[in-house]
């Protein structure tokens, strides 16, 4: 399987860690790949020109991380990622969406304020501060419940808390906070330190 990756990228990250997490990763022909200006090898694989995009041996293309990662999980071995079914299923996958969603609104955010000044819209760039705000503040209410497995949602969540220490170190949460101490168990863990940096 080879797998078109991009540095840097929370989704493509999360994909890694999915596969240390199934035991998989060894599997991988892992391709670092730039989607600016279009890859034209990429877009054989993908139209959207997106990476994460897995190819599979016979030809098939996946992705968008989440299929690519649910892919992984039929794969390997060891607890799932995705739950089968009941309420740890939802759980799982509506903090995979607070994950990715929050992933998704600080990339729009980086790039709003990396265009020139006259081309920035400060009501953009209030809209993802309030958001970044009420999730950091969901993230720390959850933080303080015990949980005892980990999931896709741990690992859309964790990525999306990197990417925010990358690009916006000043929101990183303080060391007195529970989800100070929930993102560094999460950083601790093999499959993720093995995908730092």
């Amino acid at each position: 399987m080879k797998l078109f990756w991009l540095p840097i990228s929370p989704f493509a990250r999360k994909v890694l860690i999915a596969a240390h997490e199934r035991g998989i990763f060894e599997r991988l022909e892992v391709r670092e790949t730039k989607v600016s200006p279009p890859n034209p090898e990429l877009m054989q694989h993908n139209p959207l020109n997106k990476a994460p995009t897995l190819l599979l041996d016979d030809g098939t293309a996946l992705y968008d991380s989440v299929v690519i990662c649910e892919y992984f999980d039929s794969l390997g071995s060891g607890p799932k990622l995705f739950p089968a079914e009941g309420a740890a299923r939802w759980e799982a996958l509506r903090r995979h969406a607070l994950g990715n969603g929050f992933a998704e609104l600080l990339i729009a955010w980086r790039s709003e304020i990396t265009q020139p000044p006259e081309m920035q819209s400060t009501e953009r760039i209030d809209k993802h501060f309030l958001k970044t705000k009420r999730i950091l503040e969901q993230l720390e209410r959850e933080s303080q419940s015990e949980r005892t497995s980990f999931d896709i949602g741990d690992i859309a969540i964790g990525c999306a808390l990197a990417y925010l220490q990358l690009r916006f170190p000043q929101f990183t949460p303080p060391e007195s906070s529970a989800l100070h101490a929930w993102y560094a168990a999460f950083a601790a863990r093999p499959s993720v330190a093995a995908t730092a940096g």
